[in-house]
């Protein structure tokens, strides 16, 4: 261990050592959409979703890429002026649209001045082989990150939440992914209909067998206007949603079991409440973090203490 108590590897201090200084993410909506959404494998979308819930007031799918990119950057600026800044491709899924059009877009927020890569999110089942080596060849020029929304794996609750894809599908475009060199992070929701405990558990070892750089957790949240909140307000009883001692107790259990390579971006999202209906925990992210730390420092423990190969 280190001098500073290791409790699980830090999205900033991951940062920090490629660029040499503080990089803040900047958020960013294409214009694009989903299979799930436009009817090429469904409609509807996911049923927690609604992405209005994740974007910043910067972040609108009329303004050009580059426009938001600069607003989002003078949103930081002023406090951090030698900060950096990723251009994240977060709204939708940002793989799904012509290549030309992709690299268009991708390209013009790498323009901006102070960006110093790209982060992209998307969806297993929309990967082509000819996109990914446009950015294996442009992650030999800049930092690229290729994020996927994996949220869980087992097939009857992807079934359950319209994904639109099984997870071997994510365990196909994850082992590509890093196979031409590019990092490749991964997000996943705790607390989905009919997984407890044990799967859980369970599921952080499966993933654990990914060859991911980075790694996105976050409570289930019911959000208005979603297929699941109507779910939820016709059968509650199919839901067991965290209050925070105990998600913060499933989080560490959760780590323990994961590979201690994995860099661990978050742990929580944070919905506006005029959205959230439940769960309502009151803290902040990085309040959160370090409920996490201090309750990691009480049970003695850290990333990967129950990790087998």
């Amino acid at each position: 261990m280190s001098k500073e108590r290791f409790y699980f590897n830090e999205f900033g201090a991951y940062l920090n050592s490629i660029f040499g200084c503080k990089v803040q993410k900047i958020t960013l909506d294409a214009g694009f959409t989903c299979p799930n959404r436009d009817g090429k494998i469904g409609r509807g979308g996911c049923t927690y979703c609604n992405n209005q819930t994740f974007s910043p007031v910067y972040c609108h799918r009329n303004l050009p890429v580059a426009h938001q990119m600069e607003q989002g950057i003078s949103f930081f600026a002023h406090k951090y002026p030698s900060m950096r800044y990723l251009a994240y491709f977060q709204a939708y899924t940002n793989t799904y649209d012509s290549l030309e059009n992709l690299k268009s877009r991708y390209e013009e927020a790498l323009q901006v001045n102070g960006c110093v890569g790209i982060v992209i999110g998307t969806r297993p089942d929309c990967m082509p082989n000819e996109l990914l080596e446009y950015l294996a060849d442009l992650h030999s020029k800049t930092f690229v990150l290729v994020e996927y929304g994996i949220e869980s794996t087992d097939d009857t609750t992807l079934l359950r939440i319209n994904r639109g894809h099984d997870y071997a599908c994510a365990v196909d475009a994850v082992e590509r992914t890093a196979a031409c060199g590019i990092p490749v992070g991964a997000h996943i929701i705790l607390g989905l209909p009919g997984e407890g405990r044990d799967t859980l558990m369970q599921q952080a070892e499966r993933i654990s067998l990914l060859p991911l750089t980075t790694l996105k957790l976050h409570q289930l949240q019911l959000i208005r206007g979603t297929r699941m909140a109507e779910e939820y307000a016709s059968n509650p009883d199919d839901f067991s949603l965290f209050d925070l001692d105990d998600y913060i107790e499933t989080v560490i259990d959760y780590v323990e079991r994961l590979n201690p390579e994995f860099v661990l971006e978050r742990f929580a999202s944070q919905s506006p409440k005029e959205f959230l209906i439940a769960p309502d925990w009151g803290v902040k992210n990085h309040e959160l973090v370090a409920k996490i730390k201090a309750r990691m420092r009480e049970r003695n423990t850290w990333q990967g203490r129950l990790y087998v190969l």
